[in-house]
């Protein structure tokens, strides 16, 4: 649409208007009575339109379309319209050559919708007129002179073109007055359709008037904050003029220029141990920071980027302490089990100490929340006696957040790893990079793509920040990082670490780090000790079985610090008697049991089969109920199962028909039966392939009425033909396994090697089953 031209002096009484009209939608849009402008219609509806409403008195409606609700169907235009509009006449009409019709309208009245009677090929609808008539008072009057003399004021102090003035004095309706003064103000569309709708002319009037005064009061404003601007502008140029003549006349007096803070840095910059491309960069910033006047904000930013060159620990190492055999006392001191980790680190240490100029290692601690991952990165840095540095990556979407920012601005500033290297005093410190896995990526960079220079010992002795523009030397350094999942691990990056996986801990486990790690700390964090309160092992375990239920031990050391809480309540309130936490007893500390044996909350019986499933915090049981019905050979899956699993329960039910024989099923019920399966707990997404064996048995014993013992748990992804195939997290599945008392675990025949890289301590009181084929997992699970 064109820009508003001026008002059309038509009469509203010369032209009749029918009772119906067609309507044409108008886009972000108002059109007022007593304003004419030309309209560009593209659409093919639009232009029938323009052709029938030709064809007989050229009077159409013209009415705002408003914001659709997203839940409105698109196809009904009606409902989307606003109310009220104006009844317009077509003046003139130019087709041009590209299809589009170019037509002059002018507003005759404002109408109202009573209800569409027409959808296509275009809108049309019965309307009712809305009364324009002028109201002969002195209020109305004094109201549209204010009117006026404010209009001609924004023209004065705009750019309107002044012949609008002339078209203002020449109206004499106080309506058409206040739609061309709206028409001017810019106002949003739902501000002009809430003024059209105002039936009252001295409402209208008032309304405008408060409108153009907001308009005016606006124009104002700007012009003051341009002066203003304006002004600070010459009395900096000025201020950079008297102090290029200050610089002058100090040179033809002999005196020194150099300030105080250049010199300072000069003598920095000449007793710091830099290398010579280093150095060599710093004396070029220095001798440009010379010639900048230090009122410029360009002297903040090379200011700032020598102090981060001085500051910067270049060729500042501590020495690492490479005595093997008090290392490994150390590391069994702060950390219980991790066994793996330990002898990794050892063997670390004494390849260092027989070549010194190693690169470091980049290790990746892969577990779920609460195995220790972080403290074991605090634990080696203290025993290697290196600085320990943390940085969490969870959340962080910028590449600069990696890299630094160019030093296009004020506030730019390194990356997180120079900044930690500042923090950190040496070149060689400890980086513990935390939730690797939970990287981001938008608009801003892929900073998982920045951490591959980090991370590889290849590439990272040449590290370029963007802010600093040289080169340092990251490969003294000793990368770690933790993940929950790797697979949400970008594959170049992981393929650049060397991945040890913490699985979760068992119950003895757990009893043993609350007696040497757990209690004491936490005695410490509430001000008492053990002559206060004793927790007894039988109590410990309980706690472990019944009050928590995870891979590691953060809510079993929130479960001990509720205890030290209520023991410190009653020492500060007089009883001063030893608390011996008995099992007795536990409930009063803790409250009710809040876990129970995940198997004794089902009724076993056929069609009942317990898998084993792997999450991002460790391993858990996947009970799976397969039941029967009359019906037609149906199956329905629930259980908020993904993709999948639904594939593995397919594939599941396909293998049993198709071996019904040899498996003692009947095949008539595939037929006269309807099957539904469903896996607890239905709120909880679930997928992934290695529940198929224990979709197999459970159809299996349902289809035979023989019921799967409970203390036999069993994972593996199947085939049609009956092949079992590995999966992964066995240690984590297994591990889920032992909390809940399960002694029979049926396994892959390929996922062995899984199982002997484990303790003894943990697999202790476990019969494995490693099958190749369903029909031994099948003998186990449901014996004849």
């Amino acid at each position: 649409m064109s820009e508003r031209a001026a008002t059309v002096p038509i009469d509203p009484s010369d032209l009749p208007i029918p009772s119906s009209l067609p309507i044409l939608p108008l886009h972000g849009f108002v059109f007022f009575p007593g304003m004419g402008f030309p309209l560009q219609v593209n659409d093919d509806s639009a232009k029938q339109l323009i052709d029938d409403t030709l064809l007989q008195d050229r009077i159409f409606g013209l009415i705002t379309h408003r914001p659709a609700p997203k839940d409105m169907d698109a196809a009904i235009m009606g409902p989307h319209l606003f109310e009220i509009g104006v009844a317009g006449y077509i003046h003139k009409l130019i087709k041009n050559g590209d299809g589009t019709y170019q037509i002059l309208v002018s507003g005759i009245r404002k109408i109202k919708t009573s209800k569409f009677i027409q959808e296509t090929p275009y809108l049309k609808a019965e309307i009712e007129q809305l009364p324009m008539e002028d109201e002969h008072d002195q209020e109305v009057s004094a109201l549209t002179m204010n009117l006026v003399e404010q209009f001609k004021q924004l023209v004065q102090v705009t750019r309107l073109p002044p012949e609008l003035i002339m078209t203002m004095e020449s109206l004499t309706n106080p309506f058409h007055i206040a739609y061309l003064t709206c028409s001017q103000l810019n106002a949003k569309t739902e501000t002009e359709q809430e003024i059209l709708e105002i039936v009252q002319i001295k409402d209208l009037l008032r309304e405008v008037t408060k409108k153009i005064a907001e308009r005016l009061e606006t124009i104002h404003m700007s012009v003051k904050i341009q002066k203003s601007v304006k002004n600070d502008i010459d009395d900096k140029q000025r201020e950079f003029f008297l102090r290029q003549q200050l610089v002058a006349i100090k040179k033809e007096l002999g005196e020194d220029n150099e300030n105080l803070d250049i010199v300072e840095l000069r003598e920095r910059l000449a007793n710091a141990k830099l290398p010579a491309d280093i150095r060599s960069a710093g004396e070029k910033e220095m001798d440009r920071l010379q010639r900048i006047s230090p009122s410029s904000s360009e002297y903040t930013v090379s200011r700032t980027y020598l102090d981060w060159i001085l500051d910067l620990p270049w060729e500042e190492s501590t020495t690492d302490s490479l005595d093997i055999i008090k290392a490994e006392k150390d590391l069994n001191k702060d950390h219980y089990g991790l066994e793996l980790i330990k002898k990794r680190i050892i063997e670390f240490l004494a390849v260092r100490k027989l070549k010194e100029d190693m690169h470091g290692p980049i290790l990746c601690f892969s577990g779920p929340p609460g195995v220790g991952k972080t403290s074991l990165g605090q634990s080696i840095a203290r025993t290697m006696g290196r600085k320990f540095v943390r940085i969490s990556l969870g959340g962080v979407r910028d590449e600069a957040e990696i890299r630094g920012h160019r030093r296009t601005y004020v506030g730019a500033l390194p990356g997180r790893i120079i900044q930690s290297i500042k923090k950190a005093g040496s070149n060689n410190p400890l980086f513990m990079l935390d939730e690797i896995d939970k990287l981001g990526n938008d608009f801003r960079g892929d900073p998982s793509s920045a951490l591959l220079e980090v991370l590889d010992p290849e590439q990272n002795n040449s590290f370029s920040d963007h802010y600093l523009e040289v080169q340092f030397d990251l490969s003294k350094v000793m990368f770690i990082t933790t993940a929950n999942y790797l697979e949400n691990i970008p594959g170049p990056l992981r393929d650049r670490m060397e991945v040890i996986t913490l699985p979760g801990y068992t119950e003895e486990e757990k009893l043993n780090i609350a007696k040497c790690h757990l209690i004491d700390r936490q005695f410490e964090a509430h001000g008492i000790s053990s002559d206060d309160v004793e927790i007894d092992d039988d109590a410990l375990r309980i706690i472990i079985r019944s009050y928590t239920r995870e891979a590691g031990v953060r809510n079993l050391e929130r479960k001990l610090a509720a205890i030290c809480r209520v023991v410190a309540k009653d020492i500060v309130t007089g009883k001063t008697a030893k608390a011996n936490i008995i099992p007795e007893n536990l409930m009063d500390y803790l409250g009710q049991i809040e876990f129970f044996p995940e198997t004794s909350t089902y009724s076993w019986g056929p069609g009942l089969a317990t898998g084993l499933a792997w999450t991002p915090v460790g391993g858990v049981l996947l009970f799976i109920e397969a039941a029967m019905m009359k019906g037609k050979g149906g199956m329905k899956m629930t259980g908020k199962l993904g993709d999948v699993m639904k594939e593995s329960t397919s594939a599941a039910l396909t293998y049993i028909r198709a071996h019904a024989k040899e498996l003692g099923v009947d095949e008539k019920i595939f037929s006269t039966k309807d099957m539904h399966i469903h896996v607890p707990e239905g709120a909880t997404p679930k997928d992934g392939p290695s529940a198929g064996v224990a979709m197999v048995v459970a159809l299996t014993s349902l289809f035979t009425n023989r019921p799967v013992s409970e203390k036999v748990a069993m994972t593996g992804e199947i085939t049609l033909r009956g092949d079992v195939l590995p999966v992964g997290g066995v240690k984590e599945k297994v591990l889920a396994a032992v909390r809940a008392g399960i002694n029979v675990v049926i396994l892959p025949f390929l996922n062995q090697k899984d199982i002997s890289e484990m303790r003894d301590n943990i697999t202790e009181g476990i019969t494995f089953h490693f099958v190749k084929k369903i029909e031994e997992a099948l003998e186990v699970a449901i014996p004849k």
